[in-house]
């Protein structure tokens, strides 16, 4: 076991969801043609002056009411001076002294069920840089500024997360509440959710912290955890052959596995911060806070707790299921299905969303949302087994059938003969061959050998194609054998 301690904290930069920029009317979509989406404001031309988005300001509020921070009243806008290509400005504009939301915090939880409070510093509103292109331009770069401007909170953890899994379960969690709030998609992949990573240790037990070093510009989940393991062990080595960490930026290199060195860390006053001039001091009333807070959706832990109480289900499952609100919207709309056809199974449906859906989702690296089987379908699909149509087992057959192909459960069924058997003569009669065939088996149950009665089953169903209600069988073979 280590004798060190790793200390991580995040910061997450999300998107914020606005159709336009911060501060000026051009359009945020992604993936447009380089420079195609830029004005004079984002370009940073002389005599421009920046026009606040006022449903930037919202989503920040509304982030911040869900991680219970304080939405202040009063916060103010800096400017963040630094020279690099993508920001033609010179400065970024950012909250730096007075942030729009200061505390917070969010809830994890471990797969044993261990759950810890992460805290928020704060959530500040800032503009994002251009980027710049250098692949396929020999000698050259190229800048594209149609990411300048675009809006960004900036949300900081406490340095309270003590493991690579612990980071992810919180971005898990943040992207979830994120998208849930619906102020970010979240997509790691398109740069919607970007994270560093700021890392220490120190000895187990002690209070102070180690030098710490930040991993800049993490796109996924699995590289967070990977960077972070990574970094831990680079410390771990350093120390024990007696060197010291620099305190300094770095980048992570996912195809070598491992960071290495960017530039030394800079502090606060090397950025020269001073109030952004061109803008005045944000201000909100109590009254549109109070009514931002109205107008919040459900959110996962108030949803967890409701599918705990009012479906019955175990703090783990409604964790599981609340863990994204496409994945819960599809479990509660398979369950509607259900109750209008008469059928009360949250449990039943909990298990095939947890454990088939997911499963195939996982393995085809699909989101819930490009599922090929609808809740809708999964539903009728449960309730043919409910209905005693099919088995069980016919069931897990069907389902693979309709991801494979997405076709319709009753249509596959019919097609492939799949509709079990309850004729209750058709039964007996293949029961009464089996029993004529096996009669030292009958005889070894009649002796007391019950373990045979398994055997006798499987016989009926091979003979029945194992379209043999499994429950009719069973009662007719029972009282058959009872002679």
């Amino acid at each position: 076991m280590s004798a060190y301690e790793v200390v991580i904290g995040l910061e997450v930069h999300a998107q914020m969801l606005t159709a336009s920029k911060i501060f000026c009317g051009c359009s945020t979509r992604f993936g447009a043609e380089a420079n195609t989406q830029v004005c004079p404001v984002c370009a940073a031309f002389p005599g421009v002056l920046p026009v606040l988005n006022r449903q930037a300001v919202e989503f920040a509020v509304r982030t911040g009411l869900a991680i219970e921070g304080e939405v202040r009243t009063v916060s103010e806008y800096s400017r963040k001076n630094y020279f690099y290509p993508d920001l033609p400005a010179g400065y970024q504009i950012t909250q730096y002294e007075l942030p729009i939301v200061l505390g917070g915090h969010l809830e994890i939880e471990d797969e044993q069920g261990r759950r810890r409070r992460i805290g928020i510093t704060r959530i500040h509103m800032e503009v994002d840089a251009g980027k710049s292109l250098h692949e396929g331009i020999p000698g050259a770069s190229w800048v594209d500024l149609n990411r300048t401007g675009v809006p960004l909170m900036e949300i900081v953890s406490e340095p309270d997360l003590r493991s690579a899994e612990e980071a992810g379960l919180y971005l898990k969690k943040l992207r979830a509440l994120l998208r849930c709030l619906g102020v970010c998609d979240g997509n790691m992949e398109q740069g919607s959710l970007r994270c560093d990573a700021n890392v220490s240790i120190r000895p187990k037990g002690a209070t102070t912290f180690g030098t710490r070093c930040e991993i800049k510009n993490l796109n996924s989940i699995r590289n967070v955890q990977r960077a972070i393991a990574w970094e831990m062990e680079r410390h771990i080595e350093i120390v024990e052959d007696g060197g010291s960490i620099v305190q300094e930026t770095r980048l992570w290199d996912a195809n070598k596995g491992e960071t290495r060195s960017m530039r030394s860390k800079e502090e606060a006053h090397d950025y020269r911060y001073f109030p952004e001039p061109d803008l005045p001091p944000l201000l909100l009333t109590e009254e549109r806070i109070a009514k931002i807070r109205a107008a919040l959706p459900e959110l996962p832990e108030q949803r967890r707790a409701r599918f705990e109480a009012d479906y019955g289900l175990s703090g783990y499952d409604a964790g599981v299921l609340t863990a994204a609100m496409e994945l819960a919207d599809y479990f509660e709309t398979a369950l509607g299905v259900l109750r209008e056809a008469g059928f009360q199974d949250p449990k039943g449906v909990a298990n095939w969303v947890m454990g088939d859906l997911l499963g195939y989702l996982n393995r085809s690296g699909l989101e819930i949302g490009d599922s090929p089987v609808s809740s809708t379908q999964l539903a009728r699909l449960l309730i043919m087994v409910l209905e005693g149509t099919i088995s069980g087992k016919m069931a897990k057959q069907v389902f693979g059938q309709m991801c494979a192909s997405g076709g319709e459960p009753e249509a596959i069924v019919a097609e492939q003969g799949l509709a079990q058997v309850s004729d209750q003569g058709a039964i007996a009669a293949a029961i009464d061959a089996v029993l004529a065939a096996n009669p030292a088996q009958v005889a070894q149950y009649r002796a007391g050998k019950t373990q045979v009665m398994g055997f006798l089953v499987g016989q009926v169903m091979k003979a029945t194609k194992g379209q043999a209600n499994p429950g009719l069988l069973n009662t007719l073979l029972t009282e058959k054998l009872k002679g």
